[in-house]
């Protein structure tokens, strides 16, 4: 079955939950919780396990959030996890940190680029860690991706588990104003879609830019190269950058440039082209618009296929743009939890958010939250397979 990106009848299916994609045993849905290490501090780190009726199942870490591992059958019914992590808490702890890789990470305050680490509200200047110098990124030194959330809720009914977690950032916190509390609240349902509700709550005007940053490879975890899976991208904009990842403030065209994703595109296709912003790059590491508005209503951002497993992958979502990251830095360093080292184009990454920088470019859709204000975004992975 090919789906087109302008197909409205597939996207409210998946939303109102009435399309089965397959037929597996049925099994209840579940949630379990394990020990899974403590911080320095001894505070104890849990993961969750959600599974469904059809084979697929999350894992979540409380330390930052993190989806360790996601496995969903391949066209054969074949299980594997499709996202890159580790098996322990004590590479979270410094390897992730160490390299700022984020695998699978909540991203707040901020997510992406924040230029100089500098930004003002209301006259007042704010600064924010410069961890990517000269500019901040993720949030700082110490984003929401280090931090322990806490267990607001979870439970498992007919049709869906979900878990909820939460974060009280505190004014001041790696220099954002306002008392924020930030929620986030992952769903697994039936018709396999993983769904991720962002919420914030401030006392005082600040910004906020919330997302989940999974590498993601549609043929496993340490499978190797995503070149030859094929990618769509619901843009017909992206947002070029200066040398160190800080939008001009252009919002350019992608026609005739390796950003034009309109179309089914081998992901490998355009990676060695001589183009400036991908030289710059090293690959692709740019934000698209994704078409639609009002950014209330969930729209298709982009679509994943593996030719060889099957696997397909739809990104739902309400948020204004998708970094789109073909895992430039990865240079083998690491070795994630089959025990295989991550090199570049080893998995793609898919961040909904705000546009980079957004706090400095006020053409661009605000990312400013004052009090009074609710945070919502919301973000859909539909797994799928296809002949």
């Amino acid at each position: 079955m090919t789906l087109s990106l302008k197909n409205g009848a597939f996207l409210a299916s998946v939303l109102a939950g009435t399309l089965l994609i397959s037929c597996y045993p049925v099994q209840a849905a579940s949630i379990t919780e394990k020990p899974f290490g403590a911080m320095p501090d001894g505070k104890k780190v849990s993961i969750f396990t959600l599974r469904n009726d059809h084979n697929v199942s999350v894992k979540i870490i409380t330390y930052g959030g993190t989806i360790q591992s996601i496995e969903t059958p391949d066209r054969e019914g074949h299980v594997k996890d499709i996202v890159l992590g580790f098996g322990d808490l004590k590479h979270y702890l410094t390897d992730v940190v160490d390299g700022n890789l984020y695998f699978g990470a909540l991203i707040g305050r901020y997510a992406n680029r924040i230029a100089n680490g500098r930004f003002s509200l209301n006259g007042h200047e704010y600064v924010v860690p410069q961890n990517m110098p000269p500019h901040a990124l993720h949030g700082g030194v110490k984003g929401f991706d280090k931090k322990l959330w806490t267990v607001e809720g979870h439970h498992a009914e007919a049709g869906q588990v979900s878990l909820k977690l939460g974060l009280d950032s505190p004014d001041g916190d790696q220099g954002f104003p306002g008392n924020l509390h930030a929620s986030v609240e992952y769903i697994l349902d039936n018709n396999n879609n993983l769904t991720l509700h962002f919420g914030a709550k401030t006392d005082a005007e600040t910004v906020v830019s919330l997302t989940s940053h999974s590498f993601w490879n549609l043929d496993g975890e340490g499978a190797g190269s995503i070149e030859n899976q094929i990618i769509e991208v619901n843009a017909d904009r992206y947002t070029p950058t200066d040398k160190t990842g800080i939008p001009t403030g252009e919002l350019a065209s992608v026609v005739n440039t390796p950003y034009d994703l309109r179309q089914p595109t081998r992901i490998g296709a355009h990676l060695r082209e001589n183009y400036p912003q991908m030289n710059m790059d090293r690959g692709y590491d740019k934000n698209f618009v994704i078409k639609g508005t009002p950014y209330q209503q969930p729209r298709l951002a982009a679509r994943v296929f593996s030719p060889q497993s099957g696997r397909q992958m739809e990104v739902i979502t309400t948020q204004p743009g998708l970094q789109f990251y073909t895992s430039n830095g990865l240079d083998g360093t690491y070795h994630g939890i089959s025990g295989h080292a991550y090199r570049q184009t080893d998995a793609i990454a898919l961040e909904t958010e705000a546009f980079p920088d957004t706090p400095n470019h006020p053409q661009f859709p605000t990312a400013v939250l004052g009090p009074g204000k609710d945070y919502n975004a919301v973000t859909i992975f539909h797994f799928s397979t296809q002949k």
